[in-house]
């Protein structure tokens, strides 16, 4: 039996725990010792963190051989047209090599909390909504993939990872599973967190 806890990492904060620069970190929203990140998002990317002090799970869910799916919710500079969705539905070429086939398909904006700062609309009148699959984990690689194909992303949120789902938790909250298997099973425990450690709450 392992326990993995699924947080809602928030616009600029690190997938880390400590950091000698004094920006936000994982220790800010979570208080479970002896727990690591399953893979990490980017400062400023937010979503699904998965985290579990099970080194077997961690390893099972992160290492590229496994290949979990990640969705993302991306909101893009412009309206992405047909041919950019069929660049990336069928791969695209970047620096360090071509992408695999991803799943693409534009959507309307997701119920998500605002993000701090806002994207400004002076700056960015025109905006579109793309929901992409993924299947490889390179660096900032869906940030590059939407540039290549003429769409920069201005928000980047992972909605999921194989089959956990981010759910309705809100940015800073989390959620505890226990797993019986290696795979993902039904939440057993939601009770409401802690003020100091911001659990989500039932």
């Amino acid at each position: 039996m392992s326990s993995l806890y699924l947080l809602h990492k928030p616009y600029r904060m690190l997938s880390q725990f400590t950091d000698s620069e004094g920006r936000a970190t994982l220790a800010d929203v979570i208080e479970v010792p002896g727990v690591y990140a399953a893979g990490r998002l980017d400062y400023d990317s937010e979503g699904l963190l998965l985290l579990s002090d099970d080194g077997a799970l961690i390893h099972r869910i992160a290492h590229p051989r496994h290949k979990q799916p990640k969705t993302y919710w991306v909101q893009l500079e412009g309206q992405i047209d047909d041919t950019a969705l069929n660049a990336l539905r069928t791969g695209i070429t970047l620096k360090d090599g071509p992408t695999r086939p991803a799943k693409a398909r534009l959507i309307a904006a997701p119920p998500l909390a605002p993000r701090e700062p806002a994207i400004d609309p002076k700056r960015h009148p025109s905006t579109s909504w793309l929901e992409l699959t993924i299947s490889e984990g390179r660096n900032r690689q869906v940030r590059r993939m939407t540039a290549h194909v003429g769409f920069p992303t201005l928000r980047l949120i992972r909605a999921s990872i194989g089959a956990w789902q981010l759910g309705d938790l809100q940015p800073g909250e989390w959620r505890k599973e226990t797993l019986h298997a290696p795979r993902p099973t039904q939440a057993s425990k939601r009770s409401r967190k802690p003020a100091a450690s911001r659990r989500k709450p039932s």
